[in-house]
């Protein structure tokens, strides 16, 4: 495997700012000498223009300043030339830019002793961008040598076979030491404890507490093996003790002693047996469980408790109605060659808090943690066209919301579904083999800013490719079609 350099990301910052300021003090050094060499030129510029305007200045003849200074105008570095008389009076002003910001170099036109009037010329600025594009090789030739300068550092810095293996034994001598601190550290304290309780209880110490450790250890691991005897444990450690202590030392072993060896046995066994409760209670969000069966719960989206508030006459066929249009979506359903193998083992029967299906895999191949999220979107697609329906007819009708689990979790999407389930919304809370079942089928995402550890593992479905998709349309209009059929019958 090849690494990168060592803060390669810090380097190319560095460069970066290099070049930067490699541009700025070239557009500032150009910028002074282009400022020198224009102030030399214009002065001289001037100069020269004095001499040649010093009869039209002193005969103020407007239209031979006028074309003497369009000819200096001409300048690409000229953009105002201003010619006033001894009076301070403006004879000739003449530019391209008179608005245009720039150096002005003036000069008072003399003929001999007398002052005859004054020349102002202004030079424009050159500006950054101009300067830049002037030296652009050397722009581009500064920016090549540091990407070059970068791409070799990538190279060379990279990190060889030798170095990595000397880091990761570094790494983990450094572990291996705080590990070994912390068990040190872990012992002192549960041997100053030990200690301090034997010189406060008349315990055992030493030896005797080494097998009161070891006997506690044992009737924990058996505790789930057999049923657990206070009495013989006891006079099982006492005849132990009395094997390897002298008869005076067995003799001083009094009744407190012995209640407090009972009760510290007592106390490991409820350890023990409270450690396996909690295992039970976590297993249930093992991922390693294998999926045999899962469970489909569909329940009604009613905010208001509309439904309890609804007549029989129109609550109990509008629920057989849902009902019907489950169980035969389950049927359809089933018959699909992609869900061979499983099978339900009940058959659904809509209540005021909804209904459930349990699919079963007949064998190691089904696929059914697939075919509950298949049956729990096939029926949320057709309880809505009936909701629409209904609604546009003006009848009584209820959006529904699903949820598939292993039975296991069943409880706890039960829950989910009640607590954080939305309108048309499909929960899954399956197992690592139930995922993976649905992974190349489905995509799904997580609940945002969980609460609880069934929130975090719960995931919502986002929707699925197009072969499912077009297959669960195929189920839903032949489930729809047995429906009109059976109506038109009725």
């Amino acid at each position: 495997m090849t690494y990168l350099a060592p803060r390669q990301g810090l380097f190319a910052i560095i460069l970066l700012v290099s070049f930067c300021l490699q541009t700025l003090l070239l557009v500032i050094s150009t910028d002074q000498q282009l400022s020198k060499s224009r102030a030399l030129k214009g002065e001289q510029m001037v100069a020269q223009l004095i001499d040649e305007a010093r009869l039209s200045l002193e005969n103020k003849d407007r239209v031979s300043l006028s074309v003497i200074a369009n000819r200096y105008t001409s300048e690409q570095d000229v953009t105002r030339i201003l010619i006033k008389d001894n009076k301070d009076d403006i004879l000739v002003p003449v530019g391209n830019a008179p608005m245009q910001q720039g150096d002005t170099i003036r000069q008072i036109a003399t003929n001999g002793d007398a002052v005859i009037g004054s020349v102002a010329l202004t030079l424009k600025d050159v500006s950054k961008g101009e300067i830049i594009a002037m030296q652009w090789p050397f722009v581009i030739g500064t920016m090549l040598l540091h990407l070059l300068l970068w791409l070799i550092y990538g190279y060379l810095a990279r990190p060889t076979k030798e170095q990595i293996s000397a880091l990761s034994r570094n790494i983990q001598d450094l572990y291996r030491e705080q590990y070994n601190q912390s068990d040190q550290r872990g012992y002192s304290r549960d041997l100053e404890r030990g200690t301090t309780g034997s010189l406060a209880d008349g315990t055992p110490s030493g030896s005797q507490m080494a097998g009161l450790a070891a006997k506690s250890e044992t009737a924990g691991n058996a505790a789930q093996a057999r049923p657990f005897n206070v009495h013989n444990e006891v006079n099982e450690y006492l005849r132990t003790q009395q094997n390897q202590s002298s008869s005076d030392e067995t003799g001083s072993l009094t009744a407190t002693s012995e209640g407090d060896i009972e009760d510290k046995v007592v106390g490991t066994a409820k350890r023990h047996s409270h450690s396996s409760q909690s295992d039970g209670q976590t297993s249930k969000l093992s991922a390693t469980r294998a999926v045999d069966s899962v469970r489909v719960q569909i329940l009604f989206h009613d905010e208001f408790n509309m439904l309890e508030r609804l007549a029989p006459a129109q609550r109990l066929p509008y629920l057989a109605l849902c009902t019907q249009l489950l169980n035969q979506a389950v049927t359809e359903l089933l018959k699909q060659p992609l869900l061979l193998g499983v099978s339900a083992t009940n058959e659904a029967h809509f209540e005021d808090d909804g209904a459930s299906v349990v699919l079963k895999a007949d064998n190691s191949h089904a696929k059914v943690a697939l075919a509950g999220v298949m049956l729990a979107k096939l029926y949320l697609m057709l309880n809505k066209i009936i909701h629409d329906k209904h609604i546009e007819l003006s009848r009584f009708a209820l959006p529904a919301k699903a949820g598939v689990s292993d039975e296991a979790q069943s409880e706890p999407m039960t829950h989910l579904l009640q607590s954080i389930g939305k309108k048309e919304q499909l929960l899954i809370l399956l197992p690592a083999a139930g995922l993976k079942q649905i992974s190349n089928h489905v995509q799904v995402h997580s609940i945002m800013r969980p609460t609880t550890v069934y929130e975090r593992e719960c995931a919502i479905f986002d929707g699925g490719n197009d072969a499912m998709i077009q297959r669960l349309a195929d189920v839903r209009n032949a489930v729809l079609m047995i429906e009109d059929e059976d109506e038109s019958a009725t």
